[in-house]
């Protein structure tokens, strides 16, 4: 091979002989600073070798690097224990002779650090004064602000004063000022902003330019665990300073004359119930849904209802073909990154607003093809955009944040107390999709009519809605988001990944 280091036959104790062109690389990778260090960007850290130790820097932690004057100045996320990073600053001096070479050192540096991901994002920081116990500011302040400032990100703080403040933030906000929309709080924020560019009169292009994001200081945290893969503040903001933009699907939801966006999920029965109907018990944690949903679970209640869907994909082999077929085709996942909008053909504003409903909206007759069936032994309907509702609920282990599809499970209200028992723990374990009581399909609408029952739960997205007919419709790759990988969620994938996807 051309590039192989080949050692001298005659003599085994030579150095081996590296070609001039290999060596000529090393050596552009290859920082000297003074006469005791080198710093080499190897193939996925930053290698530093001083005289009594070696160090390696993931690219993926650092934030920012720079030449003053003679000094290279690296800054980056320390790991300071499982689940937190603080910033941390490294300077090495170069020599004169090395400082032309040192210029092309920290761009090739920078290059490697960021990869695709957008440098210096300007964000807008929506902090929730009361999410996580009152603790949100703190943690910004603590957790927060010293990564984004680090990684030279612009900031532009703002906390909310009134719930549905986020709404009227989105709704109004300089749309070019901005890269990213980042909510200090629960997944309850989140939904305010996409709500809130979703009632501008340029929604699409806002939409699609300003990248949604979380950094969790809620009780709810569903959003930075799908998108991150943590519910830390600072390896979330570290994730935000290296996210890649995501398109993801969203949700028309049409209930009486209203119309909102959902981008996480929506339920009806026990799960809407167990968590909604605990809202008195949120000291208790993620445990009280765990109690609401064995206190119904025992009384193995029902939630009667008419449905109609529009499946995509009906069987659970039909679904993990799908899925397979997508993770493993890797031009058709970079592709989904620059999904086109119907605004980028017309810069006229009225095509510049939400799309256009297919399906109609709940008032509205049903939609060609769709057949209302009775449900009346319904214990659970849920429908997810994202794989994880909590760290270890994967209840949608086959959600893909683009494919134009939500993820449909429903399940009956009168299986046996020990089949609804075991479908609780199989969230945990991996096994859920597989039981043979659990419905799974991918659909892009449903209509659904609660009927029996004077009152009850609904969520969307976790927030608790009337509870009156409802229908759905994904538009696919409508919003934006930042992602560690840019195209799937950070939970246990149903099928393996390719190794380059």
């Amino acid at each position: 091979m051309a590039n192989s280091i080949s050692l001298e036959s005659t003599d085994p104790f030579a150095d081996p002989v590296v070609p001039s062109e290999r060596r000529h690389s090393i050596e552009q990778c290859t920082l000297i600073a003074g006469r005791s260090a080198s710093l080499t960007i190897a193939t996925d850290s930053l290698i530093i070798v001083e005289a009594k130790t070696t160090q390696a820097i993931p690219f993926f932690n650092i934030l920012w690097a720079e030449l003053v004057g003679f000094d290279v100045v690296i800054r980056y996320a320390r790991p300071t224990s499982k689940d937190v990073v603080k910033v941390t600053a490294i300077s090495y001096s170069v020599e004169k002779p090395e400082h032309h070479h040192a210029v092309s050192w920290v761009a090739k540096l920078l290059d490697r650090a960021y990869g695709e991901s957008q440098r210096r994002k300007r964000i807008k920081v929506l902090v929730n004064p009361y999410g996580g116990k009152g603790s949100a500011q703190k943690l910004y302040l603590r957790d927060v602000e010293p990564i984004f400032a680090a990684a030279r990100c612009g900031m532009d703080v703002e906390r909310t004063q009134f719930r549905g403040h986020a709404i009227e933030i989105a709704e109004t906000l300089e749309v070019d000022a901005f890269d990213v929309i980042a909510s200090c709080s629960g997944d309850g924020l989140p939904h305010e902003v996409f709500n809130g560019l979703a009632k501008r009169q340029d929604a699409q292009r806002a939409l699609k330019e300003l990248a949604v994001v979380q950094l969790p200081c809620g009780t709810g945290n569903a959003m930075s665990w799908n998108l991150n893969g943590t519910d830390s503040t600072s390896m979330a903001a570290l994730c935000i300073v290296k996210g890649i933009r995501t398109p993801l699907d969203l949700t028309s939801i049409t209930q009486g004359g209203r119309r909102t966006m959902s981008f996480l999920s929506q339920s009806v029965g026990i799960v809407a119930e167990s968590d909604l109907a605990t809202e008195h018990l949120r000291w208790l944690g993620s445990t009280r849904f765990t109690y609401g949903f064995l206190v119904r679970l025992l009384g193995k209640t029902v939630y009667p209802c008419d449905l109609a869907v529009q499946v995509e994909a009906s069987t659970k082999v039909q679904v993990r073909e799908r899925y397979r077929k997508v993770l493993n085709d890797y031009t058709y996942c970079q592709g989904r990154r620059n999904i086109r909008m119907p605004s980028e053909s017309t810069s006229t504003t009225a095509n510049n607003k939400l799309p256009e409903l297919k399906y109609g909206s709940v008032q509205d007759r049903l939609p060609d093809g769709w057949r209302l069936f009775p449900y009346d032994k319904m214990g659970s309907f849920y429908a997810g955009n994202m794989a994880l509702m909590a760290p270890d609920s994967n209840f949608f282990p086959a959600t893909l944040p683009n494919d134009g599809c939500l993820d449909l499970v429903t399940i009956d209200g009168d299986i046996s107390r020990i089949a609804a028992v075991k479908s609780m723990l199989a969230v945990e374990t991996g096994k859920f999709f597989d039981m043979p009581h659990v419905n799974y399909r991918k659909i892009t609408g449903y209509r659904i009519i609660p009927k029996d029952q004077r009152n009850g739960f609904i969520s969307i997205d976790g927030e608790r809605v009337p509870f009156e007919p409802f229908q759905a419709e994904v538009h696919e790759g409508l919003g934006t988001v930042l992602s560690r990988s840019g195209y799937v969620y950070e939970a246990k994938a149903m099928v393996a990944r390719n190794d380059h996807v």
